[in-house]
This record gives C-alpha cells, structure tokens and sequence, in this order.
C-alpha cells in the first residue's frame, strides 16, 4: 500500500480546543471539496506531495517526530481520501503512546469508521452552505454523513469537538438550522467543546456576526468558543 504525503512537520496548533499544543502534523494529499476560504490549496490535488510506502511514511514521521510533541494530528487535504494508508499510519502513531488527531470534513461514514478506532481525538467539521463545499445539489447528501461521523465518534467515546468555519457569508438562520440538527443528534454531554471559527484574510466575519452566532449556540453548549487560527497570528506554520 502507498500513501501521498504532502509536507510532515511540527508546529503549535492553532485550531480547535487543543490550540496552543505541539504538534506533529502530517497532511495528506487530495481533497475533492472547494471551500472557498481553504488555506491549503496547495495539497488539493490528488497528485500533489509525494507517494511514501507504508513502511517509508513511517520513517518519515519518526524522523520528524520531535521530544515532548502532545498529538499527531492527520490533515490534508482531508485524511479520509486515502483512508485505508491513514489508518495504519495512525495506529502506528497509537502504538508508540502519542495520541492521534483527525482533522476531516468528514464526508464518507464508512471511510470515518474505518479509521475511528485509531484515532483519540476527533474534530468533526460541519460545513456551512455559505463555504462552496460542494453544491448544493449535493450539500445535503454529504452533511448528513458529517451527523453519522459525530454519532459514530461520540458513541464510540473519542474525545469529540465540533468546528464551524464561518465568514461574512453565513447567514443566521442556515447556522441556526445546523445548530438546533446537532443538538438533536447529541447531547451538550457527548461533546468536548464547540468552536466557531472565523475566516482569515478573505470575507472576514465581522464582531457583531460572530456574537451573533455565538448566541445561537450558547443555549445548547455554554463553552462555546469563538477560537480563531492562532498560527496565523504567531506566524507557524
């Protein structure tokens, strides 16, 4: 089996509850979806990085794997493109006692049950209409696996967050709609915290969107955050 690598290195997460910890990132090539506000273009393309051996993606990841790094943290792209390398690579991560990371829009339930139990931490990205994901013929078809994966992830007692990417675009009431759906699925007990995250550089959320938004969600989950990409800010990678 052969796995595309785009780039393995480490950095500070910038993202999510777990923001501020060192990480070892390995971001994955090929991503199919095209959200407009993406800052990896680079590894979108299915051929983009460069193909490693199981054997040799391992190497790779143990040459760059640094003392005291918290989390491997599997990106892209997005990871369940090549689903079956990632699984292993992550159980081989697992091994060695580091806890393992998915970062993923979550778009196939069978790929993200497949990978699930090599993974500890999960973030599960719900897309807004507003992000040109995909279109919206098929935006509601790939949703309804991103509510499977969350259903999946907290049965399955990973520790499971949820992140929403939004932009001056996003309207209230499809944020809304999306909200009141996953708190229908899950409760504010299954889930280890909830994040909004505004866009960077491009059709950036204003203040009073973001309180807004915040608003919707704080009746559901107190701890909701607003966390924006922190990298951004200290100029990591």
């Amino acid at each position: 089996m052969k796995v595309r690598i785009f780039e393995i290195f480490t950095s500070v997460e910038g993202e999510g509850i777990l923001y501020g910890t060192k990480t070892l990132f390995v971001r994955l090539a090929g991503c199919p979806f095209t959200c407009f506000y993406c800052d990896t273009k680079e590894s979108l393309p299915l051929d983009s990085g460069i193909e490693y051996t199981i054997d040799d993606a391992c190497q790779l990841i143990d040459s760059n794997l640094k003392k005291q790094t918290y989390k491997v943290n599997f990106t892209g792209g997005d990871p369940l493109i090549q689903h079956q390398a990632v699984a292993q690579l992550a159980k081989y991560i697992q091994e060695k006692k580091i806890p393992t990371y998915l970062e993923s829009s979550c778009f196939d339930i069978d790929r993200f049950n497949h990978v699930l139990p090599f993974f500890d931490i999960v973030k599960i990205e719900f897309k807004t209409k507003d992000s040109d994901f995909v279109d919206s013929k098929h935006y509601d078809k790939l949703i309804d696996h991103t509510f499977k994966c969350l259903e999946s992830s907290v049965k399955e007692k990973k520790t499971t967050y949820i992140k929403i990417v939004v932009s001056s675009k996003t309207k209230l009431n499809d944020f809304e709609d999306l909200t009141n759906q996953i708190f229908k699925i899950i409760s504010k007990e299954n889930i280890d915290g909830f994040v909004i995250q505004p866009t960077y550089g491009i059709a950036e959320p204003s203040l009073e969107l973001l309180l807004d938004l915040y608003d919707i969600v704080y009746p559901h989950y107190i701890d909701v955050k607003v966390v924006p990409q922190l990298h951004k800010f200290i100029g990591a990678p």
